[in-house]
């Protein structure tokens, strides 16, 4: 169980974000997206919308080279259809050789047999950061046969175990993605409260949080932010615009534009006010 740290370590956090955010705005993070076709056009308009630069490469024969010159990698397991499956070796390839940050999100493994094995294989190659809902983040580490599907059936809690064991043993960021997000390198722990369940009503809701925690890896290099803060940047700053998108949506339609547009209009401020943290360590 986790003991709670001093009361300022949230302003800590939602300042790197602050932070983040102004250095992503900048410097916009060229960020190679290998994800699935659901959700290719709405992860790319998130990007956009924050302020990085997507790209979605995702061809045998490109994929190994454009990953070693972008600035963050996404690697969803959503739709892993044969060519995808080698491009996503191949991308995982060039960035381990360019030291291209990279994110893993193992989406549906446990029961389905292609994507679990491409998952095991792909933690094998220590990804910086793994994003997942409970019950995907359970199979990874062996100990869940996965949800429904890409629902989750396990909670966030359930999973912290999981969660913790995996970061130390891949050396990974690993993010649990639910109604209050856990973000874990093993040794802290991090509980964001911010958010809000329309995400759950949008197809790519959770896919595009993937995408942005890639974006924020790559704005991060050379800034001496670490990994743990970075990814709680990326997550901070998604759900407090989830919120605030939430609050001109009358359903998941209009919360699907809304949350665009507040991913644009989000600031620094917004995140400093709105932060809800808790932190602490095993």
């Amino acid at each position: 169980m986790s003991d709670l740290l001093r009361p300022d370590s949230t302003i800590d956090l939602a300042g790197s974000a602050a932070t983040l955010l102004g250095v992503l705005r900048q410097a916009p993070p060229l960020t190679h997206c290998i994800t699935n076709a659901v959700v290719t056009g709405f992860t790319a308009n998130v990007l956009l919308a924050l302020g990085a630069a997507p790209a979605m490469v995702d061809i045998v024969g490109e994929a190994e080279m454009f990953a070693g010159v972008a600035s963050g990698l996404l690697v969803n397991l959503g739709t892993p259809t044969p060519e995808q499956r080698t491009a996503t070796l191949e991308a995982v390839a060039g960035a381990t050789s360019s030291g291209t940050p990279w994110v893993l999100d193992p989406v549906a493994i446990g029961a389905l047999p292609v994507r679990t094995a491409l998952a095991h294989r792909l933690v094998e190659l220590r990804p910086t950061a793994i994003r997942g809902n409970a019950s995907e983040i359970l199979a990874l580490a062996g100990l869940s046969a996965g949800g429904r599907g890409v629902d989750a059936t396990d909670s966030t809690d359930a999973a912290a175990d999981a969660a913790g064991v995996l970061a130390r043993r891949v050396g990974a960021i690993v993010a649990v993605s639910g109604p209050v997000d856990l973000i874990t390198d093993g040794e802290r722990v991090l509980r964001i409260a911010n958010g809000h369940e329309l995400l759950t009503r949008v197809t790519g809701g959770g896919c595009a949080l993937g995408a942005v925690m890639a974006a924020f890896l790559g704005a991060a290099r050379d800034t001496g932010h670490d990994a743990l803060s970075t990814v709680a940047a990326a997550s901070l700053v998604y759900t407090i615009a989830a919120e605030r998108a939430a609050e001109h949506s009358r359903g998941p339609g209009s919360f699907a534009v809304a949350l665009l547009d507040a991913l644009a209009a989000v600031t620094g401020d917004d995140v400093l006010a709105g932060a809800r943290v808790e932190e602490g360590v095993r």
